[in-house]
């Protein structure tokens, strides 16, 4: 090697030293340090909300109403007798008037004023939502008011008393990884441990606290199936997996060293 390459290396050695001596010599007593964390936990999923409904379409409109009325009556007697911790909420009861796809000329009435188009028949419905912990039986349930209503959605989730028992494990894995990062900011500063000092904790994530529920690492599992014939003797079990639930929490916390 020449004694210029020499000299050269001895310079870049020697200023390294430096910088890294004077980056060591940096004070940080009274620094306030600002460490966000997070913390997660899973849970099966134990609730699951299925949207049952039934429609029938119709010239006459009374005729139409009163099968839903009785399909809807039959069904919810079934849902019950299937599962009777189950809580049921009826909703979303329409009806609308269907019209021809067709559309002649528009007639005109004596006055020479347009008549209204008159509906070729009307539509009426109606939705039940059914909300149950009995995962395990949830199949039968479903089937068996399939002979008389229709599917047409479902999604899994926690039960809020089992939400209320992971908030504590939130809480605790959430504060653990805190305490994990304010040791990696002391070593990495050359402090001691012992000379943090924890000023605030701000659960709330500066105000950008949102809990992610997320079913599967996705949105909830939505089921939809076609109309079930009423009447039918029998209609195989559908397949349902209720997955899981990953709870999130972030916070923000203010560290001083000594």
């Amino acid at each position: 090697m020449s004694l210029t390459k020499t000299f050269a290396a001895a310079a870049l050695v020697l200023a390294a030293a430096t910088v890294g001596a004077h980056a060591q010599q940096i004070p940080t007593a009274g620094t306030l340090v600002v460490i966000p964390a997070f913390g997660e936990v899973t849970h099966a999923n134990d609730q699951a909300t299925a949207t049952l409904m039934v429609e029938e379409q119709d010239k006459d409109k009374t005729a139409a109403a009163s099968r839903v009325n009785a399909k809807m009556r039959e069904g919810t007697e079934i849902l019950k007798k299937a599962d009777p911790q189950a809580k049921l909420k009826t909703y979303g009861y329409y009806t609308y008037p269907v019209y021809p796809e067709d559309r002649p000329p528009m007639p005109l009435d004596a006055t020479g004023k347009v008549k209204p188009r008159q509906p070729a028949s009307w539509r009426v419905g109606q939705y039940v939502e059914v909300k149950t912990t009995n995962i395990g039986a949830l199949q039968k349930t479903v089937a068996a008011a399939q002979k008389v209503l229709a599917l047409n959605g479902l999604s899994f989730g926690l039960a809020p008393e089992t939400e209320k028992q992971l908030d504590d494990q939130r809480i605790a894995a959430t504060y653990k990884n805190l305490n994990e990062r304010i040791a990696s900011v002391a070593r990495a500063m050359g402090r001691r441990v012992e000379d943090a000092v924890l000023d605030t904790v701000d659960f709330e994530g500066s105000g950008n606290y949102v809990r992610g529920e997320t079913a599967d690492g996705a949105a909830p599992m939505m089921a939809k199936a076609a109309f079930a014939r009423a009447g039918a003797p029998e209609v195989a079990e559908p397949s349902f997996e209720p997955g899981d639930t990953t709870l999130q929490m972030r916070l923000v916390g203010k560290v001083k060293f000594k």
